[in-house]
């Protein structure tokens, strides 16, 4: 069969294109090398939890025109992302607000609070942050610095701190308030029976094909479509003629346990740098403990998170987008300009870290620019 739109990768990004261009007419075939849909955040049913298989994903925007949009495939739950941080045993509230700075100096108002932050934001000298360790001790203060930022950062990064971007840590919540809802959005939750199905939904009525490699199989696949829309990584498609783009991978260990509750919190972040995993996620969790008929489920599922380097072959999460990795994608950019009928886009395609919500309002602009095109 002849297609349209060819779509590489049946993720977030190339479902959502997928599904934008199929319900304007198009024939659209979507392939995957691997052997599922969803891509990073597909969820596997495993007794009666749903587990996120490549780490924790909780939808969240402010967005009402990509809230109602993923409406359409899922219902939500009203699951709020709070996770907490553990030091050594110490627990401390997470996002940054009242209750960590209550833990860590004894104090109860915000006043006490940007007192003691902005004493020792003078103290480290960091009125022009330069690097990520600036930066966070510009926010909170050195205190929260050197226990919640500081091991976690370096251990997801595999970098110290002070050759770090200031970026990455810019859009981290700081709140003088007691609130411990981690995201700044007016619309957050998960769907009810795992995003993989949400993404099934996207995906109905449209060919899909999984396991295939297309990088493998790119010469049988010029002619089965009129055009290309690839969420691949954008050096690998080129054969990393410029170079290696950089990213940090993870790895994961999960464990089934014979018992109701872990550790409390679907999130556990461990940040000290003695801990080797980042974070622990308790699947049951993210929705409330419960399986789909209401009931609690009794047993649990854990997943210990390692952030690791990233080497080819591995799965990229992360872009490392610091200068020279920046300037090596503008190459890699310039050359996917010249194409005429493959269209780069998504995490991966764009060299870019996006929330889903912002990958669906990007897959949203694309499919639409190209169908005004077509």
């Amino acid at each position: 069969m002849y297609y349209d739109y060819l779509i590489v990768g049946a993720g977030i990004y190339g479902s959502t294109m997928a599904h934008q261009l199929a319900s304007a007419g198009k024939k659209v075939l979507v392939i995957d090398k691997r052997n599922h849909i969803a891509g990073n955040v597909f969820t596997e049913k495993i007794g009666d939890i749903n587990v996120h298989k490549y780490g924790a994903h909780i939808f969240h925007t402010n967005n009402k025109r990509i809230w109602d949009y993923v409406q359409r495939f899922a219902d939500f739950n009203r699951f709020t992302n709070s996770p907490i941080a553990n030091y050594k045993g110490e627990i401390f509230s997470l996002p940054f607000n009242m209750y960590t700075f209550n833990k860590m100096w004894g104090i109860s108002t915000p006043q006490e609070a940007l007192s003691i932050i902005e004493e020792q934001k003078k103290a480290a000298k960091t009125d022009s942050p330069s690097n990520l360790e600036e930066q966070a001790i510009s926010l909170v203060g050195i205190d929260i610095y050197n226990k919640l930022i500081k091991g976690y950062t370096e251990k997801q990064w595999g970098r110290s701190c002070k050759q770090l971007p200031p970026f990455i840590i810019q859009r981290l919540p700081v709140r003088l308030t007691y609130d411990n809802n981690y995201f700044n959005a007016l619309y957050q939750g998960i769907p009810i029976g795992g995003y993989t199905n949400m993404v099934d939904c996207m995906l109905k009525g449209i060919d899909v094909c999984l396991g295939v490699n297309y990088l493998e199989k790119k010469k049988e696949m010029e002619d089965i479509a009129e055009k290309t829309i690839y969420s691949g990584p954008i050096d690998e498609f080129y054969n990393y003629s410029f170079g290696v783009l950089e990213y940090r991978s993870l790895r994961f260990q999960n464990e089934v346990l014979n018992i109701s509750n872990y550790q409390g919190n679907a999130v556990v972040n461990y940040t000290d740098s003695e801990t080797p995993w980042t974070r622990i996620i308790e699947h049951k969790w993210f929705e409330f403990g419960l399986d789909r008929n209401g009931k609690a489920v009794e047993n649990t599922i854990i997943t210990k998170e390692f952030s690791c380097e990233w080497r080819p072959g591995d799965e990229p999460y992360y872009p490392i987008n610091d200068k020279r990795n920046n300037q090596l994608y503008n190459e890699y950019y310039k050359l996917s300009q010249k194409e005429n009928n493959i269209f780069f886009g998504g995490r991966l395609g764009e060299y870019k870290y996006y929330d889903m919500d912002q990958v669906i309002n990007k897959a949203l602009s694309d499919a639409e620019k190209l169908l005004m095109n077509s």
